[in-house]
């Protein structure tokens, strides 16, 4: 990364992290924006996804005025919510919360929209929210009492992790899997580097894949 640029990303995410250094990608610093994230009354998945991304943009970069270093960075906040119409899935903590989540999801579909929001040097807020459409397989009773003793549904919304076991349980999924994992990665990449961000200095000197 040029030292030129400052990326901070307003998450302790370990999957956002990991996402953006497939692509590249190594944050400058990691500042997690602790925010109210219950919906507002009668608030829309989708609306809910925009508004917690702007809002920890926008405090991760209120936290950083106080840090000479971090002049003018480049704030990249995401915000991750699993609905099945226009009921909003928990970021699920207690195991009831992800047996309830999960049980809903068994056999149906779901949408995952992620809300990305990125905030450029000269304090230009852009955001953008990506769908995709995922359909579970009908758990069996042995399924579901195994993954929730696995513990991968903590902190996850809809109380999974598609990049984990539950990947087994995909029937079917239509658009960005990157999504699904918390980052789309087609769309974060485009608005970095649509506002001047050299997303790809870090590729011209990394030696290729065997």
């Amino acid at each position: 990364m040029s030292v030129f640029q400052k990326l901070v990303l307003a998450s302790g995410s370990p999957r956002r992290v990991e996402l953006l250094q497939q692509a590249g990608i190594e944050p400058d610093r990691l500042m997690p924006a602790d925010i109210d994230e219950e919906p507002q009354r009668a608030e829309h998945p989708r609306s809910l996804a925009k508004r917690l991304c702007r809002e920890k943009a926008e405090k991760a970069l209120a936290s950083l005025k106080a840090e000479p270093e971090f002049d003018h960075p480049y704030v990249l906040a995401a915000d991750t919510v699993v609905s099945v119409g226009r009921r909003i899935l928990p970021k699920t903590e207690m195991l009831d919360e992800a047996a309830n989540s999960l049980r809903l999801l068994s056999g149906r579909s779901h949408r995952v929209y992620t809300g990305i929001c990125l905030v450029t040097p000269q304090e230009k807020i852009r955001t953008k929210l990506v769908e995709t459409r995922v359909r579970f397989k009908r758990l069996s009773r042995e399924e579901l009492e195994s993954y929730l003793a696995s513990g991968e549904w903590r902190g996850k919304a809809g109380g999974y992790a598609i990049q984990g076991l539950a990947g087994t349980f995909v029937v079917k999924l239509v658009g960005s899997y990157t999504n699904v994992v918390g980052l789309p990665l087609y769309e974060t990449v485009g608005l970095l580097t649509g506002e001047g961000f050299k997303v790809h200095f870090n590729w011209l000197s990394g030696s290729p894949q065997v």
